[in-house]
């Protein structure tokens, strides 16, 4: 039975793609955070896309204006759909009334990604919903609307969806060329848990609506009405409705959707609950060398929960701390082989997959990668008004090396530093916060063990002081929306942008003062942000400390060319 088992699998492998291993999400319900918000964050990592901050104003449009779609990750014109009497103000990926959305690319069944003539793409889908949708239960009913209407342009996607109430997680995949639009499924991520998805469909079995309750406020799921009955139609599927597991038909878990992709959120549910951690049959999923299957569906039956409960309440802090995950202290610490010597870097470059040898190889996963365009902790909070209880904690570049600072979702306009249009990924400027922060990423990268406490420091430091500013910006802010809402929003408007920039400045100063604290393999002595001299009064700085390179990585080079550098004694 386990040959007839791996045959089958063998033969899924021809029919499944995992296309793009970018983005990570976590997911947090009032109930799993220590101040009642919902959280949610996300890193969008993609080679080609510049970190900025998307800014699009309430706008009201005649009747019959139509909306150009271009596809969000190529640019190309994809065509033109019906625009919306009104639109909501959205800054990032938060609007005016806290609603969130965030995604991860899963790939799927291959023979759904194409759908001839669809106009809809994931990314013009976020940000579209986005303008129109006032709760999270709306933005799902009117992305599926879109899709049936317009077709859907996309491969398989996980979708992150929160109010200041609720969170949901939504999975989509096209229906090819069969008919248009996409089967989907949503859960609600229950009070007290948190959920992730990582580039791997994660929705398994589910309670089959025929039809979806919209209004009902119990409702915990919503589907597509063929979500089976399509699988059943064109796939093969010959299930019953109670048995089917959305993610292992329609995108199974294969060797990369484990240990690229689950490997992700399997470190950071072991980091929030002991209980978790301690199972080894999670890690031995997360490895992608233990998948196990059954005998009839062929279905991975030793997956990870969708959901788990933490076993404390997390602060935005801590959360923001999570996103810079590189494995560490697991058996797939990338600090710890050979890759990461001499300099113990938690990064690989691509390719992911390599050969060498005749045989194929891979490099870690982690959550925190150096190809984030750009990242984002939510916080939604239902005790405030809508302009002041949002606020997008946004990065730009890598999560381990950048700055979250608060942009809350009353903001009228982006900083100047972040706003579209300042460079791209073809064009320099000095201005912008995408390539200050690459400038600092890219040298701690040269020498990760020595370079990154210093990176580690300040951000910590500035995050934390921003997170104390805010509780005074809120009370603030609450206190004048109560006599003029106006003033108000420009109050959190002028806070987040001057915060914003000033991080920026702050930022090019440090990447002066590391590269010349590191430059030439030396380590000079310093204080503070500043290089010390010799005490002579003529700027020239005190010895350098020459590290050279780790015991470890000596003893290996002197067992790769034996006697060639021995010195004559």
């Amino acid at each position: 039975m386990k040959n007839k088992i791996f045959i089958a699998l063998t033969l899924l492998s021809f029919i499944f793609i995992k296309q793009s291993i970018g983005c990570t999400n976590f997911l947090f319900t009032k109930g799993a955070t220590a101040d009642g918000s919902v959280i949610v964050t996300y890193n969008a990592d993609s080679h080609t896309l510049f970190g900025e901050l998307y800014f699009y104003p309430a706008a009201d449009w005649p009747v019959g204006s139509k909306l150009d779609i271009y596809d969000w990750d190529t640019g190309k014109h994809l065509g033109q759909i019906d625009q919306v009497p009104h639109t909501y103000k959205v800054i990032g990926n938060m609007n005016e009334h806290q609603v969130v959305i965030g995604e991860t690319t899963y790939g799927g069944r291959k023979e759904l990604l194409h759908q001839k003539d669809a106009i809809l793409d994931y990314g013009s889908m976020i940000y579209i919903t986005l303008q129109r949708a006032a709760t999270a239960r709306e933005a799902i009913r009117i992305m599926a609307e879109l899709m049936d209407k317009y077709g859907y342009a996309s491969e398989g996607e996980s979708f992150s969806i929160a109010d200041k109430n609720e969170v949901w997680i939504m999975e989509v995949i096209g229906k090819g060329n069969y008919e248009k639009g996409a089967v989907w499924v949503a859960v609600r991520i229950p009070d007290g848990y948190v959920s992730a998805h990582a580039n791997q469909a994660r929705i398994t079995t589910f309670k089959y609506q025929k039809q979806n309750k919209w209004d009902d406020p119990n409702a915990t799921v919503f589907n597509s009405p063929d979500v089976i009955s399509f699988a059943r139609k064109y796939l093969g599927y010959k299930g019953t409705d109670k048995e089917f597991s959305f993610s292992d038909f329609y995108a199974p878990v294969n060797f990369e959707g484990a240990r690229f992709c689950e490997i992700r959120v399997w470190s950071m549910f072991k980091s929030i609950n002991k209980n978790f951690a301690q199972q080894k049959k999670y890690m031995e999923y997360a490895s992608g060398k233990k998948l196990v299957y059954d005998d009839k569906n062929h279905f991975c039956t030793n997956r990870m929960p969708l959901y788990i409960k933490p076993d404390h309440k997390l602060t935005v802090h801590e959360i923001m701390n999570l996103m810079r995950d590189h494995l560490e202290n697991t058996p797939f610490d990338m600090r710890k082989d050979w890759g990461a010597q001499p300099y113990h870097i938690p990064y690989r470059w691509r390719p992911l997959v390599w050969d060498c040898c005749g045989k194929k190889y891979f490099n870690e996963r982690a959550t925190a990668t150096q190809q984030t365009g750009f990242t984002f902790v939510a916080q939604l909070r239902n005790w405030l008004p809508d302009p002041i209880g949002g606020i997008l904690w946004f990065g730009v570049d890598d999560a381990a090396n950048t700055v979250y600072v608060p942009i809350y979702a009353g903001s009228t306009r982006p900083p100047e530093t972040y706003a579209q249009g300042n460079g791209s990924m073809i064009e320099w400027s000095d201005n912008a916060a995408f390539w200050v922060f690459n400038q600092v990423s890219n040298l701690a990268y040269m020498r990760y063990d020595s370079i990154h406490p210093y990176i580690a420091k300040y951000q910590q430091q500035l995050e934390n002081k921003y997170i104390a500013y805010t509780s005074a910006i809120d009370l603030a802010a609450q206190s004048l929306y109560k006599k003029d809402p106006k003033l108000a929003i420009e109050f959190v408007t002028d806070f987040s942008v001057n915060t914003a920039n000033s991080t920026v400045q702050f930022w090019k100063k440090l990447y002066h003062f590391l590269f010349m604290k590191f430059k030439d393999g030396n380590i000079m002595k310093s204080r503070g942000m500043q290089i010390l001299d010799n005490g002579n009064g003529k700027n020239i700085p005190l010895y350098p400390y020459q590290p050279g390179y780790s015991k470890q990585w000596y003893k290996t080079l002197v067992e790769k060319t034996g006697d060639k550098f021995l010195y004559p004694e």
